[in-house]
């Protein structure tokens, strides 16, 4: 269950985006109305079928949004870094959660009610055009997702995966290690293919020096090839 931190949070810093677009009688309607709370590894931020009800925003921490499948199999659809926002989209679709998102690792997650946002954005141009615009950035990384998943073959789906990853949480003080652990399922679920796959081309990328793997620790070595691999798929 998630708990309600008890740390007197800066929302003009953390919602920053946000808040430069809202008036001083929205800003207090935010302060008194968002909601900050702590959530452990592996807890459910939301789950499938369930009625959208806030705006998220990652202030801390790790999120991946997933969706089931056949057989038990979770796909991962994306995952979010901090100070980007989720959960809202079914909301404006007056649809319920077509996904599920849990702690990738502990998490501070700021909620404000949909509502709120609702009816800053029938007043506030702004606003609305800056949901607008995350929709279709959001969007658009949907459909390339669907193109290199059902096109490419595992090595560039593999590949791919290491890459998104590094870009979205960079790099260890080595300059080379993935800056996020992921077991080999979540790494599968993300690549869109089974586990054994997914070990057994990690394990051919060791082979070739493309990385180096301790653990869950992912180096990349030569990160050009990685590219490469991802390209021709």
């Amino acid at each position: 269950m998630p708990r309600k931190k008890k740390d007197v949070i800066d929302l003009s810093y953390s919602l920053s985006d946000i808040w430069r677009m809202l008036t001083d009688v929205e800003r207090e309607k935010l302060r008194n109305n968002a909601r900050v709370l702590q959530f452990r590894k592996n807890d459910l931020i939301y789950l499938e079928d369930e009625w959208p009800k806030d705006l998220m925003c990652l202030f801390k921490g790790k999120v991946k949004i997933y969706k089931s499948g056949v057989g038990g199999r979770s796909q991962i659809i994306r995952i979010v870094r901090p100070m980007q926002y989720f959960g809202y989209r079914a909301y404006f679709a007056r649809e319920q959660y077509v996904t599920a998102a849990s702690a990738f690792e502990a998490c501070t997650v700021c909620m404000i009610p949909m509502e709120l946002i609702e009816q800053f954005l029938r007043e506030n141009g702004n606003l609305a055009l800056f949901f607008i615009q995350m929709l279709s950035v959001d969007l658009g990384i949907a459909d390339q997702r669907v193109v290199s998943l059902t096109q490419k073959h595992v090595r560039g789906r593999l590949a791919e995966s290491l890459l998104f990853l590094k870009e979205s949480y960079g790099l260890e003080e080595d300059g080379a290690t993935i800056n996020i652990y992921l077991a080999r399922e979540d790494l599968a679920n993300l690549s869109n293919m089974t586990t054994s796959n997914a070990i057994r081309t990690l394990s051919n990328f060791v082979n070739e020096r493309i990385i180096a793997i301790d653990g869950r620790k992912i180096k990349i070595i030569d990160e050009e090839r990685l590219h490469k691999v991802s390209r021709i798929g």
